[in-house]
């Protein structure tokens, strides 16, 4: 039981410290590319590509997370 608590919770953490981080660095290097999607009225090719760097941060992140707190396992 003990186990299965403390691997819950790292893959927990993993998730909460991965979506949040990993979105946050998205968002940035999108703004630094010039692709800004938060507060930017309108749909276009920059904001798309911005809401994409944003996901792709989060999944990267968590993903590196997980491999670290978890061991590799999922």
């Amino acid at each position: 039981m003990n186990n299965d608590f403390n691997a819950a919770w790292r893959a927990a953490l993993a998730d909460a410290l991965g979506f949040v981080g990993g979105g946050v660095i998205g968002l940035l290097i999108g703004r630094a590319l010039g692709w800004e999607f938060i507060g930017v009225p309108g749909w276009g090719m920059p904001q798309i590509l911005g809401l994409l760097l944003i996901l792709a941060g989060m999944g990267v992140c968590r993903w590196l997370l997980r491999r670290l707190l978890l061991g590799g396992k999922d």
